[in-house]
């Protein structure tokens, strides 16, 4: 019976520190943003195209209007005739491009699909899958005037993804390189983004490319992606 007594005595403090542990593991799953690590990023995208999910509010809307009044304008001025892409995604942007020939690229099967379905009508047009780790091209098969890269570097959360990425991305440039994208080592808190500062990247491993011009974002990110983005354009071309 006194043990009994005893035991029924010590439940408020029991429950107690197992509501302070419980509030512990809360406060930690909150305060601590999830690890890319968790996640990689070939099934993350394919995942969310999938499932019905897109390129995301960048390829959309007014961020897409910008990237496309850029990149439009670039491939007129400097007489471009053909364009390679490394992240095509569900192909939203593309359909804002006037590019002579273009070839595009992604991780995601159903994303190429996409595509294809889409530009069935265009024979300018030409979608591949893309496995960086499986991807060897010593003949050009995959080479045109210009590379772009849109959207794409900060969602390469695996450092080995991302070096193969960019080794690929200007192999295959003749003459110029965009890439749009966010240029720092900022942590984010999302788990499918991984903010790197490529330009110093390139700086060290590539030295054949320069950058020729950066042209800031018209619509900066101020909290609400639909209406900004952290990602400006830069130019590269041969040194």
């Amino acid at each position: 019976m006194r043990q009994t007594k005893a035991i029924i005595q010590h439940i408020p403090i029991v429950n107690r520190i197992a509501r302070d542990l419980l509030q512990i593991l809360r406060q930690r799953r909150v305060s601590r943003p999830l690890s890319q690590t968790t996640i990689r990023s070939k099934e993350y995208w394919e995942n969310r195209y999938a499932h019905g999910g897109t390129s995301g509010a960048g390829s959309y809307g007014l961020l897409a209007e910008f990237k496309a009044e850029i990149l439009n304008a670039f491939v007129q001025e400097h007489q471009i005739l053909s364009v390679i892409e490394f992240g095509c995604g569900d192909g939203n942007q593309l359909s804002l491009a006037h590019y002579p020939a273009y070839i595009g690229l992604d991780v995601s099967k159903t994303a190429i699909r996409l595509c294809i379905e889409r530009f069935r009508q265009d024979p300018s047009k030409s979608f591949f899958l893309y496995d960086s780790q499986c991807f060897m091209d010593r003949h050009n098969t995959f080479t045109a005037e210009l590379a772009l890269s849109l959207d794409v570097i900060f969602h390469l959360l695996e450092d080995d993804i991302f070096e193969c990425y960019m080794q690929h991305l200007f192999a295959a440039a003749k003459r110029y390189v965009i890439i749009y994208s966010s240029n720092t080592d900022e942590v984010s808190p999302a788990p499918h983004i991984k903010h790197r500062h490529f330009t110093a990247w390139i700086e060290a491993n590539l030295p054949g490319w320069k950058l020729a011009k950066k042209i800031p974002n018209r619509y900066p990110f101020q909290g609400d992606e639909r209406t900004g983005s952290f990602a400006d354009f830069y130019i590269y071309e041969e040194a």
